[in-house]
């Protein structure tokens, strides 16, 4: 698993998204993240054949992980909704595959991944069990549809009942990480496991503020890439704030997808292997911590009894 990916969340533009992952490809990425609930799938799909006819990659260059939707969270649906990944992929298999949430939503049909009640509450399955599903996950690997599997968004104990109750260990957890939330005790979990961990929104995920305004979330951007200990680091080094956030998590051995459709970003998010933080630096980062998850559950899905919050 390449330590650098490409994150594609929100990206579904398909202009912009074809752009960005030309210019990721030609910029030597070869780590792509994206999820069923993304719907863009069949465009990142479009994209990757294009490359692999051309000769440009092999198949087995390219890392790809999807993941499977709170609407497939019933071990009776795990396979159909892969299978849809994997045919809008254009894809025989992938390599890493998720469970995207810990909770679980009721499935009205495979176009509805955000039902609602008429008062437009979520509509949860309340009798998600992981155990099952994670069963249906492993007959994924076994069929070869999918190289691995793993988790995103779980807690400690309940990647701990995985890993006590499993035939294949999850290889994964992605999970939210940066500097202000370094999830330390799910990464410590994690590595007593061996399940390497992958962080969203190392920069705090400042692009979401319009997307919460429209689920009735409120949210305020924690201007991580203006902190005053990440500008002097940055200028000490000659990178930018982005850089030094990302440098941070990978020198740590955290894989970073930072989701940009930018090209001039895309470019500096690959530029962080060429300099290295020093332990004080490391120290000072750390220091930012202040223990509070930016990504707040959906109003209503704390009724879950696996909700993460």
């Amino acid at each position: 698993m390449p330590i650098l990916g490409l994150g594609t969340w929100q990206a579904q533009n398909p202009k912009e998204l074809e752009d960005a992952m030309n210019t990721a490809l030609e910029a030597g990425y070869r780590h792509f993240d994206t999820a069923y609930l993304y719907e863009n799938e069949g465009m990142i799909g479009e994209i990757i054949q294009k490359w692999l006819k051309n000769g440009k990659v092999t198949r087995e260059e390219l890392f790809i992980t999807t993941k499977l939707p709170p609407t497939g969270m019933d071990e009776s649906r795990v396979e159909h909704f892969l299978q849809k990944s994997l045919k809008s992929l254009q894809l025989d298999y992938v390599d890493l595959y998720l469970l995207h949430v810990p909770i679980g939503f009721q499935y009205i049909d495979d176009a509805a991944t955000w039902p609602k009640t008429a008062e437009g509450e979520i509509m949860l399955d309340m009798g998600t069990d992981h155990l099952k599903i994670w069963a249906a996950m492993e007959k994924q690997v076994e069929a070869g549809r999918a190289k691995a599997i793993g988790l995103s968004n779980f807690k400690s104990s309940q990647i701990e009942r995985i890993v006590k109750n499993c035939k294949i260990l999850p290889a994964n957890l992605q999970s939210e990480a940066h500097v202000y939330f370094q999830n330390k005790e799910v990464r410590e979990t994690c590595k007593k496991h061996g399940i390497t961990f992958c962080a969203y929104a190392p920069f705090g995920s400042p692009g979401r503020k319009e997307l919460y305004a429209k689920r009735g979330q409120n949210f305020v951007d924690p201007g991580i890439l203006n902190d005053p200990v990440v500008l002097a680091i940055a200028k000490a080094h000659g990178k930018t704030s982005a850089q030094v956030l990302l440098r941070f998590l990978a020198q740590q051995d955290v894989v970073v997808i930072p989701k940009s459709v930018s090209s001039k970003r895309i470019h500096e998010n690959a530029e962080i292997f060429d300099f290295e933080l020093s332990g004080e630096e490391m120290k000072a980062l750390e220091k930012l911590e202040r223990g509070e998850r930016l990504f707040k559950p959906m109003p209503g899905t704390e009724r879950h009894p696996e909700c993460f919050a």
